[in-house]
This record gives C-alpha cells, sequence and structure tokens, in this order.
C-alpha cells in the first residue's frame, strides 16, 4: 500500500469518529441556549431579606415624568445571542403625568448574560433557577396602544461594574432612561433572573 495514502486513512479515520460521536449527542448537550425568567422583585435588598415577586422599579424621562413598572416573564434566549419570539410576560405600569395600564411582553430583543450570583444568605422565594446577573431588552406593548422597549438590568451580588440595577423603558417616542437606583433598606428598583 502506498504510505501515502495509508497517512491520509489513519488521520481521516479518527476524524469520521468525532465527527460520529458528536451527531450522536443528544441536542442538549450541544445547545447553550437559555431559558430566562426575569422579575420585578420585592426585597430590602439585605440578607436574608426574602426575595419574591410582586415589586416595582421606576425611570425618569427628560421632561421629568416617572414611568413606575411591575412584572415577570420567560424568555428564551438563543445560543446565537439574537432575539427571541419565544419571550412572555408583563405588568402595570404608571406614569407620574397621568395614565396607567397594564403591559405584554412581545418578543426578546437581546440578552446578555454577565455571571451567576454569589449566594449571600437570600431567601429565594421565586427559586426558577440559579440568580443570575444581566441585561435583557424585551419589546413590549402597553394597554393604551403604545408600544416600546424595556430594558431590565440585573446588577446583584457578585456582578461585575457597569450592569445597572432597575429598568429603563420607552413608551413610543418617549425615553424613560434615567434609572431609579435601589435605596437601602427601601423595597423598590431591584430586579432578578433566573437562568436554567
Amino acid at each position: 500500500m502506498n504510505p501515502l495514502i495509508y497517512f491520509k486513512k489513519i488521520l481521516i479515520l479518527p476524524f469520521l469518529i468525532a465527527l460520529a460521536f458528536v451527531a450522536a449527542l443528544p441536542s442538549s448537550a450541544t445547545d447553550s441556549a437559555q431559558h430566562v425568567r426575569w422579575d420585578i422583585i420585592s426585597t430590602t435588598g439585605v440578607p436574608p431579606g426574602p426575595l419574591n415577586p410582586g415589586g416595582h422599579a421606576s425611570a425618569t424621562a427628560p421632561d421629568g415624568d416617572t414611568i413606575t413598572l411591575t412584572g415577570s416573564g420567560d424568555f428564551v434566549a438563543p445560543a446565537n445571542g439574537g432575539g427571541s419570539s419565544g419571550a412572555t410576560g408583563g405588568g402595570t405600569w404608571t406614569r407620574t403625568s397621568g395614565g396607567s395600564g397594564t403591559y405584554t411582553v412581545t418578543a426578546l430583543v437581546s440578552w446578555v448574560f454577565a455571571n451567576f450570583q454569589s449566594n449571600v444568605g437570600f431567601v429565594d422565594n421565586i427559586d426558577e433557577g440559579t440568580r443570575a446577573n444581566g441585561v435583557s431588552v424585551l419589546e413590549i406593548k402597553f394597554s393604551d396602544g403604545s408600544t416600546g422597549v424595556l430594558t431590565v438590568g440585573c446588577h446583584g451580588p457578585g456582578a461585575p461594574p457597569g450592569i445597572f440595577e432597575g429598568i429603563a423603558t420607552t413608551k413610543d417616542f418617549k425615553t424613560y432612561y434615567a434609572v431609579q437606583p435601589p435605596m437601602p433598606g427601601v423595597d423598590a428598583n431591584r430586579t432578578l433572573y433566573h437562568v436554567r
């Protein structure tokens, strides 16, 4: 046998075996999509204070108008880092300039996972996966017919610098981008992700 042909067969055979092995793996072994729950939470932020759904968070527009949201939901973040129609959830909204109602999440625009939170002794009453830090952008529709995007930032224990804690949103053309930060001992402006 020609030594060159023998050498090629020796190199190709292990490659084909490895390729067959990867193809035989279950999709979950090669799929890095993340199932994520987001919440605007109720807590004072002092351990072992409980982490509960049902909180509220606010953001302010340049004209001083403030919007306050409640809410929670789920989304599937695809492995490619893009958007997804696999998003559910919503909550309520109220503006200081007048108006209130509900909103519904219609799609995920983006999700950026930062890291898993360090364990600091909170009582997690949501407990739907591992607590995580990150930022998501969600398309939303308000009950009055207006649309917008909701940005949820979670800067919990162990988070890297640069993530805000709370929410920012748009409602049609109005930008509520001045995020109201959480204050020690005050039950407002806190968020949480759980990743499964």
